[in-house]
């Protein structure tokens, strides 16, 4: 039997997805960054990837090129708490941000939401998932994954006196200005996203090209998924090799993230990409196609 290579995001949130799938004697799974899942996929070194939303429609052929899995994806509705702009001056005030590199999806997001619900025009500089050297660097920072959800921004020390280099031609030669915050502040992506829509966001879903994947194999994939959601605290007790983060975990698997692909999480994900088109981030999207 050929098997199909799976890929699948590394993070907390992915783990109620690929329940049981590494024993499946279908599967060979491997475990990635976002942005890594999506590079694999695109150069056909996995079948399936659990891939950040956005790099559907950046596939060899744009969105023609992969089908979705039906029903299944990672979400949320309102917090999401493992995706945020961590700021330390006003976001009036916010010149520069510096992007993690591990995201795809949530830069793009970021990118939408401060020209939409921050009317900012930052420049945008990619780093590693640091805060303390970004924020040296920039007036905000993107996490994602775990380092957002476990980081207690009060825990970063900043020299109050640093001041900043512009990061981008247009803003060239000027100092940044604007008074710093007494603490960093923590902004949540989704809550923004949905305060902004009123709709669901969906960061990732399994995508692959048609082909390698039967239909046994999606049931396979959604009996995971349906597993997972059924076991929070179990899945953040395996993945989390600190106890006193396991509640946490769980609360946050059930609470703040979405594992459905339904209506409303549909209707979020093709405005999203309608907004991410008319930045010119994407192409344009001609609609969803499921396996």
């Amino acid at each position: 039997m050929t098997r199909v290579r799976l890929g699948a995001v590394s993070y907390l949130n992915a783990r109620p997805c690929v329940v049981g799938l590494d024993r499946h004697p279908r599967f060979d799974v491997r475990f990635d960054l976002p942005a890594r899942c999506a590079a694999l996929l695109h150069d056909g070194a996995i079948d399936l990837g659990l891939v950040p939303s956005i790099e559907y429609l950046r596939g060899p052929a744009g969105a023609d090129a992969y089908r979705i899995v039906p029903g299944v994806a990672i979400a949320s509705f309102g917090p999401v708490a493992s995706v945020a702009l961590y700021v330390r001056r006003p976001l009036s005030d916010v010149r520069s941000i510096a992007l993690d590199t591990s995201s795809r999806t949530s830069v793009a997001l970021t990118r939408v939401l401060c020209a939409r619900a921050w009317h900012i025009d930052p420049s945008f500089e990619p780093a590693g998932p640091d805060l303390l050297t970004m924020l040296e660097r920039c007036d905000a920072a993107l996490l994602i994954g775990d380092a957002a959800l476990f980081l207690d921004p009060a825990s970063v020390r900043l020299k109050p006196d640093t001041t900043y280099a512009a990061v981008s031609p247009s803003h060239a030669g000027r100092a940044l200005s604007g008074p710093a915050l007494e603490s960093i502040e923590k902004i949540d992506l989704g809550e923004t996203w949905t305060n902004t829509t009123g709709l669901p966001f969906v960061y990732a879903f399994w995508a692959g090209p048609p082909g390698p994947v039967v239909a046994e194999d999606v049931r396979a994939i959604q009996k995971a998924r349906d597993a997972g959601v059924a076991d929070s605290e179990g899945v953040a007790r395996d993945y989390l090799s600190d106890e006193s983060l396991h509640a946490m975990g769980a609360r946050y698997l059930r609470d703040n993230i979405k594992y459905s692909l339904g209506e409303p999480e549909r209707a979020g994900l093709e405005t999203f990409y309608r907004y991410a088109a008319e930045l010119g981030l994407v192409p344009e999207s001609s609609g969803l196609r499921f396996f």
